[in-house]
């Protein structure tokens, strides 16, 4: 793991003019440092190691976040060099907002969030599959 003090990390700023977008986990825009390394991070769904997928909009969310955290670290990041995500939910609602910003607070603390979109789907890829969330993560040069 990075050193976090000498880590690379994007700038969030939620800039007067914009609404307050912390309540929902996300900032407005992240800009990335140069002499920096973009590492992409794949759709992390709420399947356990094993492929098991919870029927709970919450476990799923929640076990997505852990498998994100795994693939962060597996690319020698940490929470706090993610630039952007994106959110693919199932049936998305206010209800269902709210249990993210809830997880995006418990995996990655109090801390601003990064840039983020939301898109609503009608399904995903495996049946069941009610969240998925991806990554961009700022990195030092190799």
């Amino acid at each position: 793991m990075n050193d976090p003090k000498t880590s690379p990390r994007p700038t969030l700023i939620n800039p007067p003019g914009l609404y307050d977008p912390a309540p929902n986990g996300y900032s407005h825009i992240a800009v990335v440092p140069a002499g920096t390394r973009l590492a992409f991070i794949a759709g992390q769904g709420g399947e356990t190691e094993d492929g098991r997928l919870s029927d709970d909009f919450r476990d799923q969310v929640r076990q997505a976040m852990a498998n994100l955290l795994i693939a962060i670290e597996a690319a020698g990041g940490e929470p706090s060099q993610i630039a952007k995500l994106t959110v693919l939910i199932v049936d998305h609602s206010e209800q269902r907002l709210g249990v993210l910003g809830e997880e995006l607070e418990r995996a990655f603390g109090a801390q601003m969030k990064p840039a983020c979109t939301l898109i609503p789907v009608p399904r995903l890829a495996l049946d069941g599959m009610l969240f998925e969330i991806d990554a961009v993560l700022v990195l030092p040069e190799a």
